[in-house]
């Protein structure tokens, strides 16, 4: 519990690598793997929304989880979201026994009061077991879930086994405030507080009191890169390096499978997947958004040469 609850850094959303025929490609999944790790980050999350989770059966699921779990000595957390809990409980048993080092839930978007937001993690804890470590995601602009800070305080309160938070509220640098303020003044107890929708707003999450990102994006030695310049108190270079970033990060950053089109081409042309393939219902880049892409990594490329440089795994 106590190593999620105090987790810092970058800890990437992985996407999962497919062929063209919708076939897992393991040999691209243990490439992703090595190369996160030498990219010097923090922990790995698989199986979340941007992992397509959604279209993975549970014993690919299970197998993707084993593969990378037993590839690195990094804490791995694996999304166990499901429409119900005997779904959640039966795949967090099993990546549990693997090694995970905790699982990542999010509401469903029927959840509306802070009542029933409260009452829906109290009962997936009790069905994943008070053992296991829990991550909230709250991502509202794809679950629809509204989750105040108090709501959070409840949660943290009233569950001892969240360990931690994936902040995806945009805007939401005042709820990390709000959230260390509970902290330091309500006796709130501390919980690890990452940050997602692709880093956009990193450069003062950290700022505000963030523990580092956990959220997908196809150059993450920039990520390590601006929470280390960050926390360091170099807070012009960690902006200055952000900002180079900031106009590919946002086209990345578009919603839905485009998105992740723009993730998974970049990451094939690194050298690190095989195929930009998604499982379908999917979205594939035109000709024309390949070469604005094309167009954005030349910019850059001339103030991050590690943009145009080999991969090292």
């Amino acid at each position: 519990m106590e190593r999620l609850s105090r987790l810092r850094g970058v800890v990437p959303i992985a996407p999962t690598p497919f062929h063209e025929d919708g076939r897992v490609d393991e040999t691209s999944l243990d490439r992703m793997t090595d190369y996160f790790v030498a990219a010097g980050v923090d922990g790995l999350t698989i199986l979340g929304q941007l992992g397509e989770a959604p279209k993975l059966d549970h014993a690919e699921g299970v197998e993707i989880a084993r593969r990378v779990i037993g590839r690195t000595r990094l804490p791995v957390i694996v999304g166990v979201s499901a429409p119900g809990f005997a779904a959640m409980r039966a795949l967090t048993r099993e990546v549990m026994d693997l090694g995970a080092a905790g699982v990542m839930i999010a509401p469903p978007n029927t959840l509306r009061t802070d009542d029933q937001i409260v009452a829906y993690y109290r009962n997936a804890a009790e069905a994943i077991g008070p053992d296991v470590p829990f991550v909230i995601q709250d991502y509202p602009l794809t679950f629809s879930v509204v989750m105040t800070p108090a709501v959070i305080r409840r949660i943290v309160g009233e569950i001892p086994s969240c360990a931690m938070l994936k902040h995806e509220d945009w805007p939401g640098l005042e709820k990390i405030t709000a959230l260390r303020r509970f902290e330091r003044e309500d006796g709130m107890r501390p919980i690890s507080i990452l940050v997602g929708n692709g880093g956009m707003f990193l450069d003062f999450e950290v700022e505000r009191g963030a523990d580092g990102a956990n959220t997908g994006y196809a150059f993450p030695e920039m990520l390590v890169d601006v929470v280390r310049l960050s926390t360091a108190g170099e807070r012009d270079a960690a902006h200055d390096l952000f900002d180079a970033h900031l106009p590919y990060l946002r086209y990345e950053q578009q919603q839905g499978p485009l998105g992740l089109a723009v993730r998974k081409y970049v990451f094939k042309r690194r050298g690190i997947f095989t195929s930009d393939a998604q499982r379908k219902p999917s979205q594939a880049l035109t000709a024309i958004a390949r070469s604005e892409v094309e167009y954005l990594l030349t910019r850059l490329g001339r103030h991050d040469p590690r943009v145009n440089e080999p991969v090292r795994f």
